[in-house]
């Protein structure tokens, strides 16, 4: 099964990876300056503090209580 905006997304990358030799870290060098000049923002997830799910308390439900847990950050 062909899909044009896949198969044209591939021929795209694959051109785009030619450029650098296929090398990975010349190409994510390469987009992440692109990031850089476009002046947009981007999502980044690099400063979240380290979170883990904890148990904080019951939910009472028509058929059953059921624990909940949440994010919560450990201090």
């Amino acid at each position: 099964m062909n899909d044009p905006i896949v198969d044209e997304v591939r021929r795209i990358r694959g051109e785009h990876a030619a450029q650098f030799n296929y090398d990975l870290w010349a190409i994510f060098k390469d987009i992440k300056d692109q990031q850089e000049r476009s002046g947009l923002n981007f999502v980044s997830f690099t400063n979240l503090p380290d979170q883990v799910l904890q148990q904080t308390g019951k939910v009472v439900s028509d058929s059953e209580t059921t624990e909940v847990a949440e994010m919560k950050p450990l201090n």
